[in-house]
């Protein structure tokens, strides 16, 4: 189908996102066209300033826009523990919990030799920096219960065991409200795995 070219280019542009596809990217770009232009360029300077005005913080990584981010600026946190997980939006799923208080360390990625990310292509290194300078007694693995995650996961604790911290794996199991029929034999396996006493 013709479209004009700026249509078109809109369309595009919303395609480079993930999860959209040519008719989702149309329909945006069509409800974008049907919108107020205060609120389009709104929308385009919040783009360029998100893309310009963030950083990754030069202690735990994760994405901000100051340096040290607010979480490392914060020193009534419990500076022994570190709470590693795989991508910014992790760390803020930790955060709403209001239940950890310590610090976090952001990898951005997971082990994938499938999708060829190595050790090196995540942060890994920056993460045993931190552990030769910091006071750390223990750090979480909270990256995702998946091959990739676990792979990580176990890496890590590997390189972490000369430097006699303690590595522990945040648990797996059954969600809440959630019916033991229908999980799989690995979800109640880790659910098993992971029990306490009451």
């Amino acid at each position: 189908m013709y479209y004009p070219e700026p249509i078109a280019k809109l369309i595009d542009g919303f395609m480079k996102l993930p999860g959209i596809g040519p008719k989702t990217a149309a329909r945006l770009a069509f409800f974008v066209l049907s919108m107020k232009e205060d609120d389009v360029l709104e929308i385009a300077k919040a783009l360029v300033n998100a893309k310009r005005n963030l950083v990754y913080c030069s202690v735990c990584q994760n994405i901000t826009d100051t340096d040290p981010c607010r979480i490392c600026s914060d020193t009534s946190r419990d500076k022994s523990v570190i709470c590693v997980v795989q991508e910014p939006k992790d760390l803020i799923a930790m955060e709403r919990t209001r239940e950890y208080n310590g610090y976090y360390h952001v990898l951005h990625g997971a082990i994938s030799p499938m999708e060829g990310i190595g050790p090196e292509d995540i942060r890994i290194s920056e993460l045993l920096r931190r552990l030769e300078d910091e006071e750390v007694k223990e750090l979480i693995l909270a990256t995702n219960p998946n091959i990739e995650g676990e792979a990580t996961a176990m890496y890590i604790s590997r390189l972490v065991k000369p430097f006699g911290i303690r590595v522990t794996r945040i648990a797996h199991g059954l969600p809440v409200g959630g019916d033991l029929e229908y999980a799989d034999e690995v979800t109640i396996s880790k659910a098993l795995e992971g029990r306490r006493e009451l």
